[in-house]
């Protein structure tokens, strides 16, 4: 064994220098980062209220007691991690069918969310095919589409559940609506980039062929604009689900992820709060995954050609 063997320094395990040199580390790092902030800010903006708390007591407060009572205040400004697990933990572990449940609450929820990202796909992916084979729906239609997107959705909803509560249409059919109306847009948007993207000489070969514009639609444009649909889907799927629970706001809907958190606004119960916001990102992760899922399948499908 030379000396410059006996110098170097041991290698690094296999497995850390694979979670270094991979996502996993990197992920970890944020992870406690965002943690360790979480718990600090927990702290400092619960000290107030135990400060004076203490104050009122007459009864002395170190810094122990106050980090303590910082990360397990009854009803805190930023609950800590740990109580934000609790919550969750007892809540997802009721039954499913219990009103105190996140699982009944997101159930709901998510079923307004696959509704309007249904409905607004559909609608999307007609205006898109219609823009693109017809000139004047592209010079007149495109820029409503696009202008219906700058209207603040706290501004629709309200207006929507008005309409339709009138019309004796209440429960799903008004959220999913709002979804709908978020939703549509990103696969409009997509879809026509996509169904245009083909090279004009594929363009020109297929009308060398005498290729119908059905045929092309299917032939060409679609199988080249399945990537750009699949985008705009999964942006769609994510906002379809802030439709929804932006939905249950104006009702004061006594079920869903929306009427958690009006409830705890109400209530100062900001634990719940936060517990609805996790079990909300979680239910998107989730919608967003499926789509992910039917992507990967099309690209099987389809050999490979989806990238």
């Amino acid at each position: 064994m030379t000396s410059e063997a006996l110098m170097a320094p041991p290698a690094a395990p296999g497995l850390f220098r694979r979670l270094a040199a991979g996502r996993v580390f990197p992920v970890l790092a944020i992870v406690a980062a965002i943690i360790v902030i979480w718990l600090a800010g927990a702290i400092w903006l619960n000290a107030p209220q135990i400060e004076d708390a203490y104050q009122r007591a007459g009864q002395p407060l170190d810094f122990a007691t106050l980090v303590h009572e910082g990360w397990n205040a009854k009803r805190p400004v930023l609950p800590s991690p740990q109580q934000v697990v609790t919550d969750l933990w007892n809540s997802l572990t009721l039954s499913p069918t219990s009103k105190r449940s996140l699982v009944y609450h997101a159930t709901i929820t998510g079923s307004a969310a696959l509704s309007g990202f249904a409905l607004g796909s559909l609608l999307g992916i007609v205006l898109a095919i219609a823009i693109v084979h017809v000139r004047r729906l592209d010079l007149s239609l495109m820029p409503w589409v696009i202008t219906s997107q700058t209207i603040p959705i706290l501004a629709i909803a309200p207006m929507i559940v008005v309409v339709l509560g009138n019309l004796g249409l209440t429960g799903l059919i008004p959220k999913a609506i709002i979804s709908m109306y978020l939703c549509f847009f990103p696969v409009t948007i997509g879809l026509v980039k996509g169904l245009r993207s083909p090279d004009p000489l594929q363009m020109d070969l297929m009308r060398t062929y005498s290729a119908s514009s059905r045929q092309v639609l299917t032939k060409l444009r679609w199988p080249a604009a399945l990537p750009y649909l699949f985008a705009g889907l999964k942006v769609a799927i994510a906002i379809s689900l802030v439709g929804a629970i932006v939905g249950e706001l104006p009702t004061g809907a006594q079920a869903g992820l929306g009427s958690r958190l009006l409830a705890g606004s109400y209530f100062g119960q900001t634990v719940q709060i936060w517990s609805a916001l996790f079990v909300a990102s979680f239910l998107g992760t989730a919608l967003v995954a499926l789509v992910g899922l039917a992507e990967w399948m099309v690209r099987r499908s389809m050999g490979g050609r989806l990238t």
